[in-house]
């Protein structure tokens, strides 16, 4: 249960936060005993009865009624919530504490002046030294850089797993394509015996190992979409949340073909050279 404000501070939290209603309200001043309730409530079988707007429900011994089924939020701790007005929740706990402030900058001041201003105000109010604080201010700001640089190590780590597979790939091609120069070498002799060039034979073998790239990478997409699907799937039906969303770029996905079939074809270029270097003679003799 979450005590909301309802006097004209309702409008930030709820513009914040994403609270619309789906069906009849959201709460309002004046509102004593009544609540609005969380998509997750409303909508699955939580409850034994399902709850409809003007039904009643008992919190702490005291009834409330039903004024706003919220749209869903996609947290699903947001979804799952019921909010009450702030000031019956104090009355009904019997309890003060408020674990979190939203705070609206006017025109004319930046987020970082009104966190400076907010953390002395509460300093002082607290007796509290500076870096001894037992309360956090943050803008949006700072929450996106924290989530930036999330994102910025997940994604080097990414980039470095991605090196170490294109690595080890163009190395098993690598080897793929020597073991076939050694199977068809008598067949490079009788190319090359009737007239085939140097670089006929390079460009076989650059094709054979750009097609292994190539193969490799349809693979490896195929791979990655059934695992974002299953992901997205997963955070939906589970967790109860829309927040992780698959998305499939046909360009992105011609890009990774593209770059799969040149690492094959640049992970070849030594057993191409190798082929294309033998000596007619010789390699019709080979067994």
């Amino acid at each position: 249960v979450v005590g909301l404000p309802t006097d004209d501070s309702a409008e930030i939290i709820t513009d914040m936060q994403g609270f619309e209603a789906e069906e009849g309200r959201n709460l309002r001043s004046g509102d004593k005993n009544k609540v609005t309730i969380g998509w997750k409530l409303w909508s699955d079988d939580y409850f034994e009865k399902n709850i409809d707007l003007r039904d009643k429900i008992e919190i702490e011994g005291v009834k409330f009624e039903v004024v706003g089924l919220i749209k869903r939020i996609g947290n699903p701790q947001d979804d799952s919530q019921i909010y009450i007005p702030l000031d019956t929740a104090r009355e009904l706990f019997d309890d003060d504490e408020i674990f979190t402030i939203f705070v609206q900058v006017k025109r004319g001041y930046t987020p970082e002046e009104v966190a400076e201003k907010i953390k002395d105000d509460l300093r002082s109010s607290r007796d509290e030294e500076e870096g001894e604080e037992s309360f956090q201010v943050q803008t949006f700001e700072q929450v996106l850089e924290s989530v930036t640089a999330i994102l910025d190590i997940v994604r080097a780590v990414l980039i470095g797993i991605a090196a170490i597979s294109l690595l080890v790939g163009g190395i098993g091609i690598m080897n793929t394509v020597y073991t076939s120069v050694l199977e068809r070498t008598k067949e490079i002799g009788i190319m090359k015996s009737i007239g085939a060039k140097n670089s006929d034979i390079m460009l076989i073998f650059l094709l054979e190992s750009g097609v292994y790239g190539f193969v490799g990478g349809v693979i490896g997409i195929s791979i990655g979409i059934l695992l974002s699907l299953s992901v997205e799937w997963i955070a939906s039906y589970s967790l109860g949340t829309d927040l992780l969303k698959a998305s499939i770029n046909f360009w992105l996905i011609f890009g990774a073909l593209s770059f799969s079939f040149v690492i094959g074809c640049l992970s070849g270029i030594l057993p191409a050279k190798n082929a294309s270097s033998l000596k007619p003679v010789e390699a019709l003799r080979y067994e």
